[in-house]
């Protein structure tokens, strides 16, 4: 499982949102080995006064959270964040200076989905990668 929350300028996500989406589910796969379908996204668009960021960033300032299943190893989430870097310049034309990518981890228990707790799921593929 992994919920992602994209946060950027309205003016700058709303041309980019298709790329960045499939170049965040493209590097999920390729990382996590999640399943095409496994693709839940939140696209937070904000007007530049509710966006502030230093001033070594570009309008394209882009910020990506994941919520995952603890589980993966440092590797699978190492190689995440590269391709991340990779696939999102190459797609979404987001340079690697103005992404930042943030992962939070809790335990399969402490998600709620299809009305079960995350632990007592029947998934598709594994978080153990």
């Amino acid at each position: 499982m992994a919920q992602v929350r994209i946060y950027g300028l309205r003016n700058q996500l709303a041309s980019r949102k298709h790329a960045l989406s499939d170049a965040i589910h493209m590097a999920l796969m390729e990382s996590f080995e999640l399943p095409q379908e496994k693709r839940f996204q939140r696209f937070i668009m904000l007007e530049p006064d509710e966006f502030i960021f230093p001033a070594d960033r570009s309008a394209a300032y882009t910020i990506i959270e994941f919520s995952i299943f603890a589980g993966r190893s440092p590797a699978a989430k190492k190689k995440l964040i590269t391709s991340l870097f990779r696939l999102v310049a190459e797609q979404a034309d987001i340079t690697p200076q103005d992404l930042e990518i943030t992962i939070y981890e809790t335990p399969p228990a402490n998600w709620g989905i299809r009305g079960k707790p995350g632990d007592e799921l029947q998934l598709s593929y594994t978080i153990t990668v």
